[in-house]
């Protein structure tokens, strides 16, 4: 009998985590720093309660992965130990890429996305286990000849989307993302190594993709949260012109390691870049602003002190581009009321688009299988209501004090 320690976690109840390879990655320090990194950054300032951390995803994506591999050994998919094993760990560490605040500074502190730091992760984990994160790799990486496990990793219907609606649901109390995931997975089935949803799920499909393009307009893409993030994007931006030009902000070493170098992979080893990413949290950001609040450079003192004290920008956003007069308009009327200087002015106005589509088809097709064995895709159904177009949205930030 596998012995195994349990988790109590306020969305699914108890998680169970077999003791071994998998319990010693969660009592990892790269994983335990999951505990201090926002799973949806600053959606804090919009809702109260999504306090709630990259941590708990990570349990819990690992938590629905178990479910979905009894589901499908239930119904005679061939799961091997191993590859159940391998799958697992691909899951639980698929988010340990992530740097503070999650999506939030993504690209600010270092050119890459968060996957590629989450593969160097696993490739020094593994080195670390003596090779035993070889299959949860080529899972994670879509090298391994069973399709489906990568699919149930990142796909159109993985266990990562079905943990983050529901759990970023609970947690902001929007229950336009509630979904039927336990329904979802005991739909699941496997048809030539892909991933198939028996037709008798086809609602509940439908159900989850429209609540997934609610969350992002309504959560994830919140006017007020996408300010407060570009906010810090470019609190930030100011400090590392500050480092360049030589003048003193007082932040943490760890911090410092990313605001003193233009930092290129291939100058560091994977060690040095990992150790130094792996000390950055989201407790790192708050220290710096905190300590931003009292610098001399008035508008990184302004924007750290607004954040923080929650006078946040005013953000419209609206279907079609600002016109080129708006845009003008708003920073004639930051020079006047600011006094500074126009080379200074993007980092008080920011404009830009952010676009969302609940299922793109042309990437991948979620197949459903009918009862007379046929396979079809949900988007070729003569009645679905998938929602496929992009939606694009332009947005504009400024203080509100010119208004």
């Amino acid at each position: 009998m596998i012995r195994k320690k349990i988790f109590n976690d306020p969305v699914y109840g108890f998680i169970s985590i077999p003791r071994g390879l998998i319990l010693n990655l969660v009592d990892h320090p790269y994983f335990q720093r999951l505990r201090r990194i926002s799973q949806v950054g600053f959606t804090y300032l919009v809702y109260p309660g999504a306090l709630h951390t990259r941590f708990h995803h990570a349990l819990g994506a690992f938590h629905l992965m178990t479910q979905a591999i009894d589901v499908l050994r239930s119904k005679g998919v061939e799961i091997t130990d191993e590859e159940a094993q391998g799958v697992s760990i691909a899951i639980l560490l698929h988010d340990i890429g992530h740097g503070p605040f999650s999506h939030a500074l993504e690209h600010a502190l270092i050119d890459l996305h968060h996957e590629d730091l989450s593969i160097l992760f696993m490739e020094e984990l593994n080195d670390v286990f003596d090779g035993q994160l070889d299959m949860a790799i080529e899972i994670f990486t879509n090298k391994y000849p069973k399709k489906f496990l990568y699919q149930l990793v990142s796909g159109q219907l993985d266990m990562d989307r079905m943990d983050y609606l529901n759990r970023d649901s609970f947690f902001t109390g929007v229950y336009e993302g509630v979904i039927g995931y336990d329904r979802i997975i005991k739909m699941l089935d496997v048809r030539d190594e892909r991933l198939v949803v028996e037709e008798k799920g086809i609602y509940s499909i439908e159900k989850f993709l429209i609540a997934r393009r609610l969350m992002y307009w309504q959560v994830y893409l919140h006017k007020t949260c996408l300010g407060a993030e570009q906010m810090l994007i470019h609190t930030l931006k100011r400090a590392k012109e500050l480092v360049e030009t030589k003048k003193a902000i007082n932040i943490s070493k760890n911090l410092a390691f990313f605001m003193n170098k233009q930092l290129i992979l291939k100058d560091f080893s994977r060690k040095e870049l990992l150790d130094n990413f792996s000390s950055l949290d989201d407790v790192d950001i708050l220290a710096a602003l905190k300590s931003f609040q009292k610098n001399k450079d008035l508008i990184l003192s302004y924007l750290a002190t607004s954040i923080l004290n929650r006078n946040l920008f005013k953000t419209e956003l609206k279907r079609l581009p600002f016109t080129r007069d708006y845009l003008e308009s708003v920073r004639l009327k930051i020079t006047a009321q600011f006094d500074i200087n126009p080379e200074d002015l993007d980092y008080l106005v920011y404009h830009g688009s952010e676009e969302n589509n609940a299922y793109n088809p042309k990437v991948e097709e979620i197949n459903i299988l009918f009862r007379n064995g046929k396979i079809k895709p949900i988007s070729t159904l003569p009645d679905n209501e998938i929602p496929t177009k992009i939606i694009t949205k332009h947005f504009l930030c400024y203080p509100k004090k010119i208004i």
